[in-house]
């Protein structure tokens, strides 16, 4: 079954630090752009990063000011999240896609996970 598979959320207290792991199974991912989103109860899906297929083109939303690093390893075929100086708005359940780019450029993501809770309380 080919899917993503994210692992490493938990529960940490306000200014600790988690990082989160996406995987493939049943294929390789390199050639595939990732983004990690979160969803928190009761508010809309938002993009929390991006990677290029090759690495060398990084995005990050607003809110991660600094906060977070993105980066890949595909012989490993994992993208990795390291977030640290957490936030209690930052609790949600945090998912990763890989996509493909289209002849326009942009990318179409086709792959998905289940996604992974991360809660910051103290």
């Amino acid at each position: 079954q080919l899917q993503l598979v994210e692992s490493g959320g938990g529960l940490v207290e306000p200014g600790g630090s988690l990082t989160l792991s996406c995987s493939a199974s049943g294929f390789a991912l390199e050639g595939y752009a990732i983004a990690w989103t979160r969803q928190a109860p009761g508010k809309e899906r938002e993009t929390v990063s991006f990677i290029s297929p090759t690495g060398d083109r990084k995005n990050y939303g607003d809110f991660v000011k600094g906060r977070f690093t993105i980066s890949r390893d595909d012989a490993k075929s994992t993208v990795y999240l390291q977030m640290n100086d957490l936030k209690p708005e930052d609790t949600a359940v945090y998912s990763c896609e890989a996509g493909l780019a289209d002849s326009s450029g942009a990318y179409e993501y086709i792959y998905w996970g289940q996604g992974t809770q991360v809660t910051v309380s103290s």
